[in-house]
């Protein structure tokens, strides 16, 4: 079966190569012996989250066991790779976000885990959301659900509670907080509606919903729900205009629209 982003993996991957023959074992291991774009991601997570309890094979065979499971795991992990391309100017090729960028790492690596904790495998996902965390410095609870499109940008200091929501092609960025507000319990966490742009810092607490197209500007503290194709800043968030865009996540502007 054809599959043009594997096939561009590929073949940047060997220019590379040619380029940098110092990365021969390092591409020819994570990418080239691979037949299917699959195999070569899960070899690659398991390596990053490997340690001396649970080593690579093991979690290599988890991988496969979970992308066999469900094929539209393996569809997502495509959509988030071509949304970093599409909204990340510092990326330029496929293979850049599947070997180096970690934001990208964290979150197909969540993706087991949701698996995992959907099996009810929940004591493997914790132990998943640990190593997550420990390698990759972003926290995303198993149980959370993530859609796909998703761009985490950076990624460092990322925080997804049990109950948050993400839907379909939201981009978020380092050090933003989706969490509760105490020790309540139950549906606590917020809903990042479709097409949303999340900038560096913000915090977005309580089972709060963020609407369709919202834009949250970069270290805001938002409380309450925001409207649909609105913009939020401040601290505490306030309405401060609206996108000029219907999907300001694949924008990226994270200017307010007040500002010249």
């Amino acid at each position: 079966m054809d599959d043009p982003i594997w096939e561009s993996i590929r073949k940047e991957t060997i220019e590379d190569l040619e380029r940098e023959p110092l990365l021969e074992e390092f591409i020819h291991e994570t990418v080239l012996k691979h037949r299917r774009f699959e195999d070569a991601l899960g070899f690659h997570l398991a390596n990053k989250l490997q340690n001396h309890t649970v080593p690579t094979a093991p979690l290599i065979s988890l991988i496969a066991e979970a992308l066999n499971s469900d094929p539209t795991i393996g569809q997502t992990f495509r959509a988030d790779l071509q949304a970093v391309l599409d909204r990340d100017p510092a990326c330029s090729r496929y293979s850049q976000p599947f070997l180096y960028f970690k934001g990208f790492h964290a979150l197909q690596s969540y993706r087991v885990a949701h698996w995992l904790w959907k099996q009810g495998r929940k004591a493997l996902a914790l132990y998943l959301q640990s190593r997550i965390a420990e390698v990759f410095s972003v926290d995303i609870h198993p149980a959370a659900r993530v859609g796909s499109g998703i761009l985490m940008d950076h990624a460092t200091g990322i925080v997804v509670g049990e109950t948050a929501v993400i839907e379909d092609n939201v981009s978020i960025l380092h050090e933003v907080t989706l969490g509760g507000t105490g020790k309540e319990r139950g549906d606590r966490h917020p809903k990042i509606r479709a097409g949303v742009l999340i900038s560096a810092g913000a915090k977005i607490l309580g089972n709060v919903e963020v609407g369709e197209g919202a834009k949250v500007g970069a270290g805001s503290v938002v409380l309450k729900n925001v409207p649909p194709h609105s913009t939020v800043a401040g601290v505490p968030a306030q309405v401060v205009g609206h996108p000029r865009v219907p999907k300001p996540s694949l924008e990226m502007d994270h200017r307010l629209e007040n500002e010249p």
